[in-house]
Order: C-alpha cells, then sequence, then structure tokens
C-alpha cells in the first residue's frame, strides 16, 4: 500500500525587511540563495527551503517567525555558522536533545537540535 502523502514538503515564509540583505545573510550561513522578484526570495540548505518576503510594518519583536531544523549534530552546525552573528552554542537540554539557534537580521528565529548520544 502506497503512503498516503508520499511527497509533503513544508517550506517556512519568514518576514524580511530588505531582501538582498537577507539572501546574503543566508549566503554567509551556507545556503544556496535565489531572488524570485524584489520583494520574494528562496534560501536552501539539506533540503530546507525557506521563503524570504518583503513585508510592509515587519516588527522582529512582533511578526517573526520560526522554524525548527532536526539536525545529525547540532555542534557541527554551529560551528559551521560561528562566523555568522547571533548563533548560540548548543546545549544539552532535560528532555534529550542538543540545541541551539540562530536569529536572522529580521528577528527571524532558527533553532537546531541533535539527540543526545545517550537518547539515540
Amino acid at each position: 500500500m502506497a503512503p498516503e502523502h508520499p511527497e509533503v514538503q513544508v517550506s517556512p515564509i519568514f518576514p524580511v525587511t530588505d531582501l538582498p540583505r537577507a539572501l546574503a545573510h543566508y549566503a554567509a550561513l551556507g545556503w544556496s540563495v535565489s531572488a524570485h522578484d524584489d520583494g520574494y526570495g528562496f534560501a536552501a540548505w539539506a533540503g530546507v527551503e525557506l521563503h524570504l518576503v518583503v513585508t510592509e510594518g515587519h516588527d522582529p519583536l512582533r511578526t517573526a517567525a520560526a522554524a525548527y531544523l532536526h539536525v545529525p549534530d547540532a555542534d557541527a552546525l554551529a560551528q559551521r555558522w560561528a562566523g555568522v552573528p547571533r548563533t548560540t552554542t548548543p546545549v544539552d537540554t532535560d528532555y534529550g536533545l542538543r540545541e541551539g539557534a540562530h536569529v536572522d537580521p529580521d528577528g527571524n528565529l532558527l533553532r537546531f537540535g541533535s539527540p543526545l548520544p545517550s537518547a539515540r
């Protein structure tokens, strides 16, 4: 029997105030980036695709978005992103994950985590 939804994917939509800045930021993280037009772009990495949309009146304290990335090694990802400001060092959680975070210039949050070795 075939799976009910064999090709379901998700692409979070992140509001931004300056598309060229947002694209440059995600490129610095190692993502592939492209612009659809002056107000809409894409950032892709490891099977994840973010849609970046210029949003009138975006307030990072009220209208930012977030996505959680389940990764094989949170420490390796944090090291990879260490040269880009606003990336935190992962910490062990009491729920069996090692988690870190990154906040882009528009206040959008990328949380990332991997299972602790004892939880694998």
